[in-house]
């Protein structure tokens, strides 16, 4: 069971800590990085540890709840806009950039993240239907390859969300490999030229990367 997108209605106190503690989890990992300890965000929600872990066992979990509610806030507006539009592929290339938008964003969660399976998989369960829906009206529109499936899209998805560990946090440096997946899966190459190369940071490879 994924307790993030299970919970119950909580009471309005105990949901007022939950928000105390998951935006003081996004504060501490952004000033701190990945590996900040728990009792840091307790400390900087304003709640005891014991609240703490009564609505969120373990890191992990408070992470994905987060990371939940930064796509709820940012892509879920996207989704809607993108289904309810004429041009599928359009739709479905928005709510790609959407979705790195966060990651980018939020690249400390996600690097706290043991394992990212669950990403797509668990929290973003709604996001993957409403990509199947899209990919599925884009090649009855003639727009995306008919060859492309639900399958490959996901590891491309996960693919992409996988750049934001070469990247600086907040960038955006994912639009390129965007432009380059996009080229890949539309029918028709875009008109336009890629966005700008970004330099890999922390590495020694600029001499021999264009």
């Amino acid at each position: 069971m994924n307790r993030v997108a299970d919970r119950r209605p909580l009471r309005a106190d105990a949901a007022r800590n939950v928000d105390k503690i998951i935006t003081a989890a996004r504060q501490c990992f952004r000033e701190h990085g990945p590996e900040v300890p728990l009792q840091t965000i307790a400390v900087t929600a304003g709640v005891g540890p014991a609240t703490l872990f009564r609505n969120f066992a373990d890191k992990e979990e408070l992470v994905l709840a987060a990371l939940h509610r930064q796509l709820g806030l940012l892509v879920d507006p996207v989704i809607e806009e993108a289904l309810a539009g004429p041009d599928a592929a359009d739709g479905l290339f928005r709510v790609i950039d959407a979705l790195m938008g966060v990651a980018s964003d939020e690249a400390n969660l996600l690097g706290a993240v043991a394992g990212r399976r669950g990403l797509l998989t668990g929290i973003t369960g709604d996001l993957i239907e409403s990509v199947a829906v899209l990919l599925g009206r884009g090649q009855g529109q003639g727009t995306l390859r008919s060859d492309i499936s639900m399958t490959d899209l996901i590891r491309l998805l996960a693919m992409l969300i996988g750049v934001v560990d070469t990247m600086e946090a907040g960038s955006d440096a994912w639009r390129r490999p965007v432009a380059l997946v996009e080229d890949a899966i539309r029918t028709e190459r875009p008109q336009r030229p890629l966005p700008p190369q970004a330099p890999l940071p922390g590495t020694a490879y600029g001499s021999v990367l264009g």
